[in-house]
């Protein structure tokens, strides 16, 4: 007789969440009966030079070294007052976990920063996800040494398109520990939708996904992660949902418990922490689910801990944080586009 393998922890890591979120009381958002080990600050993370304020942040990420790489809109969002305008201030900041700026660079490059991540070789990768008025800029994905110069670049300049070499909207970027680059491609639900994947060198190797809410479909892949065991984890907002791959693009599963994730990240040790910034801020915005961070083990997909938005109710817009990082002490560090701060959740 063949032995049938159950896996009971994997099955109580999808199913207890959903016993949280469906035992809330009837009034009270979805997801409130999960512990809360983190303390909010109530004042911005980060201390800017004099006459510069913060802008809206959905880039953020942990290098690892007690430094946190941010990028931010030239103070703005788009539009007037943003990096389209702003050419001589530097979106990109580096910082450290107190909050002091180390180093900045950037200024001039990006119409409106969007996704970031940190390589092994600690170089940095920073999403454009927004033409340019004139069509002289954006839509493309910049690496830079940890110095600032520009190595390389994805994407044509201003140019919108579904090719090999072209983007819709560049949401966010990863690179794998072999060098291969992935790239999540469309911002507005209905163009793109799609992971794009590069050699270490930028040269295209494969696509995935299109419009749709089926394994495999995507509407607006907002963030990428990848755990210990190689997979890839697309946050795929308008689907409220993250769906697993492996590198080449197999469909893996599905995962609902993270709420409607704007950014994942998952640490060296394999915990997964999930931005929920738009749960029931619209009809078809997970309704019944309360935005904030939601914290699990990546392996399992059990969550254990959530950190809610202490704003109630907002309708239309997104809050609380939109990127989200942690440290080794496992603090984390949120992004905040509605609010333009950057937000330290100490760890109790």
């Amino acid at each position: 007789m063949q032995k049938f393998n159950f896996n009971l922890k994997f099955v109580f890591g999808l199913l207890v969440p959903v016993f949280l979120n469906a035992c809330s009381p009837p009034d009270a958002p979805a997801g409130t009966l999960l512990p809360n080990p983190y303390a909010r600050a109530e004042s911005s993370f980060g201390q800017l030079p004099p006459g510069r304020e913060w802008g809206a942040v959905s880039a953020i990420h942990y290098a690892g070294d007690g430094t946190l790489w941010v990028a931010e809109r030239c103070g703005g969002n788009r539009g007037p007052g943003s990096c389209e305008d702003r050419l001589d201030v530097d979106p990109i900041l580096l910082l450290d976990t107190e909050g002091n700026v180390l180093r900045s660079f950037g200024a001039g490059l990006f119409v409106w920063p969007h996704g970031i991540f940190v390589d092994a070789d600690k170089n940095l990768w920073v999403t454009d996800a927004a033409t340019a008025r004139e069509g002289r800029k954006g839509n493309q994905v910049h690496k830079f040494s940890p110095e600032g110069e520009l190595l390389m670049s994805l994407g044509i300049p201003g140019v919108v398109g579904n090719g090999h070499y072209y983007f819709v909207a560049p949401n966010d970027v990863l690179v794998a520990p072999n060098g291969d680059i992935f790239v999540a491609d469309g911002h507005n639900g209905v163009q793109g939708n799609r992971i794009v994947k590069y050699d270490r060198d930028g040269v295209y190797i494969t696509q995935w996904g299109r419009t749709g809410a089926e394994g495999g479909e995507f509407r607006v892949p907002h963030a990428l992660a990848m755990d210990s065991q190689g997979r890839l984890f697309v946050a795929d907002r308008g689907n409220s949902r993250i769906q697993l791959f492996d590198q080449d693009g197999q469909f893996l599963m599905t995962w609902t418990q993270f709420g409607r994730p704007s950014d994942v990240f998952i640490d060296a040790d394999d915990w997964l922490y999930a931005a929920d910034s738009e749960s029931g801020t619209g009809a078809d915005r997970n309704p019944g689910w309360q935005r904030g961070i939601r914290v699990g083990k990546a392996s399992d997909g059990f969550v254990t801990a959530f950190t809610p938005d202490p704003v109630t109710n907002p309708t239309g817009t997104t809050s609380h944080g939109e990127g989200v990082t942690a440290d080794e002490l496992g603090n984390l560090y949120a992004g905040e586009v509605a609010e333009s701060a950057v937000r330290k959740f100490t760890r109790r």
